[in-house]
Order: structure tokens, then C-alpha cells, then sequence
């Protein structure tokens, strides 16, 4: 009979779920049993069967996904690009290792190559065996997978993609370049002309001068920015962001380009539709203050540029 697995995060039968990121409070889920424990090259990797979540994924003991509400961030984070984007041929997916952004590309016909690039096979392999409704993409025909880093995976490719997709981790660890300046320009680079990123944006509850840091320096290389939105009980807050930009200054990425019709869309989707899509960018108040907050300086900033550009002529 094989040893029973244990973790540190589980104990007398629940996990609890603690992060510098969220000080002073816990999430809490009760554990049926758990499945999966391994330390890989990269992060320590937790999959156990919960009693009211489903199976649930944790990376560096943060959940990553529950089987249960997972759709809403999968949803949101693929669609709000993809349907900003007038005709997605080519998608590449920056980390989203247990597939639930990849099977979502896929539902959009337009596209002809799905590439994910993530850095940990682990995340993979665990999925596809214990998230089998998320890693339904891999199979996809037009799906590639890449294992490695996607901030190295970028500087071989220029102009060559419609949509890249950051499906990341908190900004901590092997995570932490995806929010920096520098990784935003090779996304800028590898994007087509009128391409659309979206990239995990952290919680309006818990992480405004991370959102204020993330979307000034998107800011600082593409010409549309937008912060939007979706819920999901099992992060932190309940709520997670998305900062979505393209390349098309003319472009308004709070209003879908593309839609499905209402059938194909409910057959397809359990959280995003069209309104959905719009309502994501209506923010609260405070939310709404640090936003007009970015605008400003990046103005200012802009107008600093020009006064420095005169003065050199």
C-alpha cells in the first residue's frame, strides 16, 4: 500500500492558501484528498480533490485554478483579446500551462496556430492527467506547445502574431519579469499590426500600485490601455484583472469586434458574453480615481517628451 501524500499546506483536513501579496487574511478550502505533490525545477506543485471546488491546482501555495469557477478567468482573459482583435489567425499563450486558455483560442475559428510557451512541463503534465476539462486544448490540431521561458521565447519572434495571451502567475519567482517593462516590449515587437495582449492584472482589492505599475509601463509602449475585470470566489478578493492593449490606436478594446450569436455563444462560454465584455471595463470609483491617475502622468509624461524633443532641435 503506497504512502499517503501530505503537504504543509494541508492540515486536519483543509488547505489554507497565505501569501506576502494578501497579508492578514487566508483562503480556505476543505481537502477530500490529495492527488499530487512535487517539487519541480521551478516552483513546488499541489493538486488535490476538494469537497466543493472540484480538483484544485497550487503553484507556490497559491491556487492557480479550481475545477469549479476556473471559466470565469479563462473565459475573460482570452476572450476580451481575441474578440478585440478583427481577425485572430495566430495566438501565442504566454504560461497557462493547465490549458484552460489554450481551449479557449481554439473556440474561435479564425484560428489557424495555437503556440503555448510555458516554463514548467510540470504544470503540464499534471493537468492534462487531473484537469482533463481544461487540458482538452493540447489535443487541439492547430495547438503547439513550447517548454521554456517566454521572455527568451519572444526574442525570436518579430511581427508574427495576432493575439499573445499572459496567462502568469503573481508577480513573484519566475513570474516576476512578465510585468516589467522590458517583457512588454517584446510583446509589442512580436505582435502584427492592430495585435491585442492581454496579461493578468491582479486584484483591484488588494494590488492598485500593482495595477498602477503594470498598466503605466503598458502604457509606456502601447497607445490603447484598458483595465478590466472578472470574479472568480477562489482568488484572492474574489475578483482578478486583466490589462488588455493594442496595437491599433483607433482602436476601442472596451466593445467586441467579433461576437457569436446568442446560441453559439451560450453553447461556447458559462461566464463571458457580449455585454460581459463591455461591463468588464466599468470600474468602482476608486479603481476609476487611480485609472484617471495613470492618464495623467502618461500625458504628463508625453508632454515631457515633446518639451525635451523641442529643446534638442
Amino acid at each position: 500500500m503506497s504512502e499517503a501524500l501530505t503537504h504543509d499546506s494541508i492540515k486536519n483536513g483543509w488547505f489554507v492558501e497565505r501569501s506576502v501579496m494578501w497579508p492578514g487574511q487566508a483562503m480556505s478550502l476543505q481537502v477530500n484528498q490529495i492527488l499530487h505533490v512535487e517539487k519541480s525545477k521551478y516552483q513546488d506543485v499541489l493538486l488535490f480533490e476538494s469537497s466543493n471546488y472540484g480538483n484544485v491546482l497550487v503553484l507556490d501555495g497559491v491556487i492557480q485554478c479550481t475545477e469549479r469557477d476556473e471559466f470565469s478567468y479563462q473565459e475573460m482573459i482570452t476572450h476580451l483579446a481575441m474578440n478585440s482583435h478583427p481577425n485572430p489567425k495566430k495566438v501565442l499563450v504566454i504560461g497557462g500551462g493547465d490549458g484552460g486558455v489554450l481551449r479557449e483560442v481554439v473556440k474561435h475559428e479564425s484560428v489557424e496556430s495555437a503556440v503555448l510557451c510555458d516554463i514548467d512541463e510540470a504544470v503540464i503534465r499534471v493537468s492534462k492527467k487531473f484537469l482533463p476539462s481544461m487540458a482538452v486544448g493540447y489535443s487541439h490540431p492547430n495547438v503547439t506547445v513550447h517548454i521554456g521561458d517566454g521572455f527568451k521565447f519572444l526574442e525570436d519572434y518579430q511581427d508574427s502574431f495576432d493575439v499573445i495571451i499572459t496567462d502568469s502567475s503573481d508577480p513573484e519567482g519566475p513570474a516576476e519579469s512578465l510585468f516589467q517593462k522590458p517583457y512588454f516590449l517584446l510583446l509589442y515587437d512580436a505582435l502584427k499590426e492592430g495585435g491585442v495582449i492581454t496579461t493578468q492584472a491582479e486584484c483591484q482589492w488588494l494590488h492598485l500600485q500593482v495595477i498602477k505599475d503594470v498598466l503605466t509601463a503598458v502604457k509606456s509602449v502601447f497607445p490603447v490601455v484598458k483595465y478590466g475585470y472578472t470574479t472568480i470566489p477562489t482568488y484572492p478578493s474574489g475578483q482578478i484583472g486583466f490589462c488588455i492593449a493594442t496595437k491599433d490606436a483607433s482602436r476601442d478594446v472596451t466593445k467586441p469586434l467579433r461576437t457569436w450569436d446568442p446560441e453559439t455563444e451560450r453553447k461556447l462560454c458559462k461566464y463571458y458574453n457580449k455585454e460581459i465584455h463591455s461591463a468588464a471595463f466599468v470600474h468602482p470609483t476608486f479603481l476609476r480615481n487611480v485609472l484617471e491617475e495613470i492618464e495623467k502622468d502618461n500625458e504628463a509624461g508625453l508632454v515631457s517628451a515633446e518639451i525635451k524633443q523641442k529643446m534638442k532641435e
